[in-house]
């Protein structure tokens, strides 16, 4: 019973935090410092959420084949690949070190 009162109160939680977000002023919102924290948050929330699935398991930090291949998608990245080239590189990393049973 328990996860569902969690479900329900994540989902309250979200319902209200929409609502605010549409009832602030449109001055409030105009301000250049609110457009630049809206432009800024959701990479540095992409990159969080980034680093910690691909370096953490449980409370451990660990490097493993899910670290390769976020590291061959960087640099395909500064080699200026396309976006699915770089997943494809990252894919084929990742399960090439998983199969060599790392």
């Amino acid at each position: 019973m328990n996860v569902w009162i969690a479900i329900a109160v994540t989902a309250v939680g979200c319902y209200l935090v929409k609502y605010l977000g549409l009832s602030a002023p449109s001055g409030v919102l105009e301000r250049p410092l609110v457009k630049r924290l809206a432009a800024l948050l959701p990479v540095a929330l992409l990159a969080a959420l980034t680093a910690q699935q691909t370096f953490s398991d449980g409370g451990q930090i660990m490097l493993d084949a899910k670290a390769a291949g976020v590291a061959a998608a960087a640099v395909a990245l500064v080699l200026r690949a396309p976006f699915l080239l770089v997943v494809a590189v990252a894919v084929v990393v990742t399960a090439g070190v998983r199969a060599l049973g790392g």
